[in-house]
């Protein structure tokens, strides 16, 4: 058993995280910037230290502290970069030396459109203004293996499941004007993954890994951002019914966000399958949005 110290361990994919590493063995100690996120952790038989991801002193003790580290944030604020590159480099100075794991959290939106290129972890990064300087933040993390850290990076296409993440949006449209509503034409395709086979691949790096890996985290299925919603829209009982909203007009609201939501993706987590033995669920992101956890 070890005792690895999740940061971001109350949010969607870190929560996940902690299930996971709890049914693998593992002691989790949670980083919790308030008494609600530390109450939330203890109900779930987790160990919570308060803290945020911005003391990089004390996430540097606590690295310190800890039989590894998983990084499962992802600051979208003006001054992201700021406060996640100090936090990274807290993370590796707190584990240098010491060959403990480090896994950290990017995302396939680096890679901005791949349209029919299928894209693996060489694959050039483009990413849009939202996540222009994430690929700064990989390289940061990824330079702990020079410092006798395993440090790996996942990158994961959008997460689904548990009803929310980004599809819930989709749902939520659906349910509030009657139709579901997606940026642009819908011809686009988002790269997904379920956020219970996500947090078993984090479980898998933090275990297996070497330093210096990098995992993309995909389950490959090719689906349009319209089926996807039509899917939404029959699963919150609108029969289908979708609607497209223009990319200038939605940038008037969603700012950057909008140019992410568009990109046209596909990924490949071949690298996963074959260096972890990682394996994804057999249902789709279109069953769970007219079926499962989205639907009703």
């Amino acid at each position: 058993m070890m005792n690895v110290l999740v940061i971001g361990a109350t949010g969607y994919i870190g929560s996940a995280v902690c299930r996971e590493l709890a049914a693998a063995g593992h002691a989790v100690t949670g980083l919790a910037r308030s008494e609600e996120a530390a109450a939330k952790l203890r109900a779930a038989g987790h160990e919570p230290v308060a803290g945020d991801v911005d003391q990089s002193s004390r996430v540097a003790a606590l690295a310190a502290q800890s039989d590894g580290v998983i990084y499962a944030v992802q600051l979208y604020a003006p001054n992201a970069f700021d406060i996640e590159s100090l936090a990274l480099r807290a993370i590796v100075e707190g584990l240098a030396n010491s060959g403990k794991p480090f896994v950290y959290t990017s995302g396939a939106w680096a890679y901005g459109d791949t349209g029919e290129r299928v894209a693996d972890e060489d694959a050039p990064l483009n990413p849009p203004a939202l996540v222009a300087r994430r690929p700064e933040l990989e390289r940061i993390a990824l330079d702990g293996a020079h410092s006798g850290v395993r440090a790996s990076v996942v990158r994961p296409g959008d997460v689904y499941g548990e009803g929310r993440g980004i599809p819930a949006m989709l749902v939520s449209s659906a349910r509030d004007r009657g139709a579901a509503s997606f940026v642009g034409d819908g011809r686009n395709r988002w790269a997904v993954v379920h956020v219970e086979d996500l947090a078993r691949l984090y479980v898998l790096m933090f275990d297996g890994a070497s330093g210096g890996d990098l995992f993309n985290a995909n389950d490959e299925t090719a689906f349009s951002v319209r089926e996807m919603a039509e899917a939404a829209s029959r699963g919150a009982g609108r029969g289908g019914a979708v609607h497209s909203w223009p990319l200038d007009e939605a940038r008037k609201e969603l700012g950057p966000f909008a140019d992410a939501l568009v990109l046209d993706q596909r990924l490949t987590s071949a690298r996963a399958r074959q260096r972890l033995g990682w394996t994804v669920r057999s249902t789709t992101i279109l069953d769970d949005l007219e079926r499962g956890s989205y639907a009703g």
